[in-house]
Order: structure tokens, then sequence, then C-alpha cells
């Protein structure tokens, strides 16, 4: 067991940003560093990072959160968290053989449509837990294989981001459970690859890593990395997690009834489980289930493809240059409702329970008396009344009839009016989690667990500490709020639907 001066490092590869943080045992920051991440854009729906960039990039950031440190012999483990469904193909000796496909990127539709047609939906969902999308692990190496046969051919296996970095820190090669259930490839219940559906898929089962839970120890830090991170040789390396699935770790959300609301430019909507969701309606609605790295737990996922991004639209485009406390002000000062305007957040495309590649945003309700703090209320509004339309069936797919806790991390969570409207939707008090980097944390926590630091979840979570800030519902709008959902937002998808697809066709 490490003294009490040990200290863990979490490191974050994140959509925009990659992170390297280090904490003491009760979580509280010693040093942190970070840049953004590395990603090509060469077309429309594309979107690359190159392995190497990726590797130099979170180097940079170790080395200068480990130059901070009085004695980086205090360092006693490392973790790494990551966006999930992007991987890394290596060849015999550990190179890539090309690039890593953005966990975003849309290039892999016909690919998802071959995994239907030789595999079947009901297969794949009942196996994975997983909804159709194109972005899952497994449709990417099928784009490889059909469009860089020679560097798939010389692949021999795929590592997710996070796997690929603790390989590149100490040479040996995994993937954590819960990385590995948004692959497209893992039998959720039995926590296993499913050799059976790769094979059907066209992929020869060998390239996929060795399984094992969120913690496990891999191995220390060689000295080819030490000597380019400044980490010691004695620092042990252990298996991280999918990025959203360690920061419900560090926010301390393993127990069903509970939910984390992950406010970001996306807004990710964890459900705790004890156990994976029988049958596989949940995954025809869009949710995504998976294993935690909380060990033997389990979670369905929803979320808002486009909350943060659609606060930053509508600032930026009603108000450019307008200080961003201004028009909160301005929305504040408006009445609940907005005059009447409705505002629909599908400004990328409709997430569950009605994920939907054609949809479309919309205002619904504009009159001459709407100015721009009405508009930017309506869209507060839209994301809490869309998160009520994502929770509900999500609960009722869990069998839950409510939730015992909501706790919410990120960015979007210290806008206060906006999760002001969100508790009084919900009606529901919200705990707003005070973990500035959760994912990284989370993932801190994990090389703790790997290192003996602690010894298992429960004790590390009890020796945790952070503010927590609870945020009540606006009682006297309660039910203003019920009528606007009830009456108004519940019908807005529905009956906007053919609209929105005939608008998406003719621009296309």
């Amino acid at each position: 067991m490490a003294g009490d001066d040990a200290l863990l490092i979490g490191v974050d590869v994140g959509t925009t940003n990659t992170k390297a943080v280090v904490f003491d045992r009760t979580g509280a920051t010693v040093s942190s560093a970070g840049a953004p991440t590395p990603t090509h854009y060469p077309r429309p729906g594309w979107a690359f990072s190159q392995p190497e960039e990726l590797w130099n990039c979170v180097v940079s950031a170790l080395r200068d959160a480990t130059g901070r440190l009085e004695d980086v012999r205090q360092v006693a483990g490392i973790a790494v968290a990551s966006v999930a469904e992007a991987g890394v193909p290596l060849d015999s000796h550990g190179a890539p053989t090309s690039d890593s496909i953005a966990w975003f990127d849309r290039r892999t539709g016909p690919q998802l449509e071959h995994l239907r047609e030789v595999v079947g939906d009901e297969r794949l969902i009942a196996t994975t837990g997983l909804p159709m999308q194109p972005i899952a692990s497994l449709c990417k190496m099928l784009w490889l294989k059909d469009h860089e046969p020679e560097a798939w051919g010389r692949a021999t296996m795929w590592l997710n981001i996070a796997d690929y970095i603790a390989f590149r820190l100490c040479g040996e090669a995994a993937t954590d459970y819960s990385l590995g259930s948004r692959m497209l490839a893992m039998d959720l219940k039995r926590l296993e690859w499913s050799h059976e559906l790769v094979s059907a898929a066209g992929i020869v089962p060998g390239v996929l890593a060795p399984l094992c839970p969120s913690g496990t120890a891999l191995g220390t830090v060689t000295t080819e990395a030490a000597e380019a991170t400044g980490l010691h040789t004695r620092v042990l390396v252990s298996t991280g997690g999918h990025d959203h699935i360690c920061g419900a770790l560090a926010a301390g959300v393993t127990e069903p009834g509970t939910m984390l609301d992950s406010l970001g430019t996306a807004e990710a909507l964890f459900l705790a489980l004890g156990e994976p969701l029988a049958g596989v309606d949940a995954g025809r609605s869009g949710y995504a289930q998976g294993a935690h790295v909380a060990p033997g737990k389990h979670y369905v996922l929803g979320g808002i493809y486009t909350s943060g991004a659609s606060v930053d639209w509508v600032c930026d485009t009603v108000a450019e240059g307008v200080e961003r406390d201004v028009l909160i002000r301005e929305a504040r000062a408006a009445p609940p409702g907005s005059l009447g305007v409705a505002f629909l957040p599908h400004l990328r495309l409709a997430n569950a329970p009605n994920p939907d590649a054609k949809a479309r945003g919309a205002f619904v309700g504009l009159t001459t008396d709407v100015e721009r703090g009405a508009l930017v209320r309506a869209v507060f509004e839209g994301l809490a009344l869309e998160f009520r339309r994502c929770v509900e069936p999500l609960l009722a797919h869990a069998g839950m009839e409510g939730l015992r806790d909501i706790y919410a991390i990120g960015g979007g969570a210290r806008n206060e009016l906006l999760m002001r409207i969100k508790a009084t939707v919900m009606n529901q008090t919200f705990a707003e989690i005070g973990v500035a980097e959760a994912a990284s944390l989370g993932a801190a926590i994990l090389a703790g667990l790997g290192a003996g630091v602690y010894e298992d979840v429960p004790s590390a979570l009890a020796e945790i500490t952070y503010e927590t800030a609870h945020i009540e519902p606006m009682t006297e709008h309660v039910e203003t709020y019920d009528l606007l959902y009830r009456r108004v937002y519940a019908e807005m998808y529905d009956t906007l639907r053919p609209l929105h697809r005939a608008l998406h066709d003719l621009s296309s």
C-alpha cells in the first residue's frame, strides 16, 4: 500500500483537449498541463489524428505536469481516459499502420449498412447493447479494410486511444471493459469479445487486445517513456477507460438510481445500472449500454449532441461580441416560456429516444415582441426540456420510476440559469460537483487502484473530497414548464420531422 503522500496521474485525451493532471490521494490537484488534441479535417464529415501526434501531445502535457513537482518519485501510478470509438491499428512491431479515425467521423456509413446486412440489427444490439451508429470501432476497422487494405493487412492489434497511450508508456497492450463495450464487438453480458460476431463482420478476432477490468495494473513505465515524459520507471501504468465513464466514477455515480449529467459541447446523460438491460428496445431508441469502470457495474447512456454548442450558437448568432454575462442577465429577465417561444436543440442531429441524422433545430412561436434575451432563454429552456425528453424513456427502459440523485459536471454546469431551469423542468434538485477535470480524476482513481493506493472503489471515493452545490427548482415555475413540456415540446420533434427531412433532402 502506497503512503499518504502518494501522487496519481490521470491523463484525459479528449475531443478538443488533452490534459495530464497530478492529484494527491484525496483528489486535490497538485499540478496540471494540457494542449489541444491534434485533429485534422481533410474533407466534410471526415476527421482523424496521427497516432504519433497524439503521443507527442501526451508527452508534452506529462513533461509539463511532472516538471512542476517537487519530487517526481512520489507518483505511484498513472492511467489514461480517452474518447471512445477512435482507435489505432498497430503492426507486429507496435507501430501504427494508419491514422486514427476520429470518433465523430461519418465516413463509415456504408460499413454500418454492411454490418446490418451480414449480422443484423437485432443480433448486434442484443450482443453489444449499442445502438446502430456508424461511429463504432468495428465500422472503422471495416473502412480501413475496404479503403486501406495494405495498412489493414499489416495490422495485428487494434487499440483504443487510451489503450495506445498506455501501450506507449509501458509496452503492454490491453483494453478495459468500458472502452471495449463501445466498439460494437464485445458481448456486454459476458464481458468478453464476441468472436462469432466479429468474424461474421469480416474481421479476424485476433486483432482485438486482451480485455480486462479498468484499474488493472499493466506494468511500469519503460525507460524510453520515462525519458520522454519525466516519469520515474517505478510508476505503475494501469488500464483507464472511456472519458465519460471515468468522469462518472469521479463524481461517485456508481449505484443504480443515480445519474451523471456531463455538460460540455455535447451532453452525456449517464444512468448507473447494476446489470445490463434485457432486450433491444433501449438500443433501438438510440440509448447505449456499456460496462462501468467501477467493477461489476454497468450503465445506459443518452445524450444531447448540441448542448453547449446550442448556447454558443445562439450567443454568437444573435449577439456576436456581446459578453456572455450580459446575455444571461437578459435571459434571466425574460419570463418563463420566453414569450411563447420554444426551441428544439437538434442543431446537428436528433438524439435518443429518436436518433435522426436528418433532424434540424428550430425556434417555434416567434413574434416581433421576442428580443434576444427571450431567444437565449428559449435555448436554455429547450435544452432543459430535451433533457426531460431523453431521461423519461431512459428510466422506463431501466424499469425506474425516478432518480435518487442527479450530479452535474462540466462547463455547462456553471451556467446557473440553465441549471435552475433544468431543476425546475425536472422538479428535482441537481448536485453540481466541484471537479474541474472529472475524467482525469476518474483515471487517477483507477491508477490508484492498480498501484494499491486504494483498496477498492468505495474506499477510494471515501477519500476523494470536493465541494458540492445544490441547485433547487424554482417552485413557482414548475407548473408552467410542465405545461410547456406536455402541450408543446413533447410534440415538436414528431410535428417538425417531415419538414426537416424535406429540408435536409433539398439542401443535399
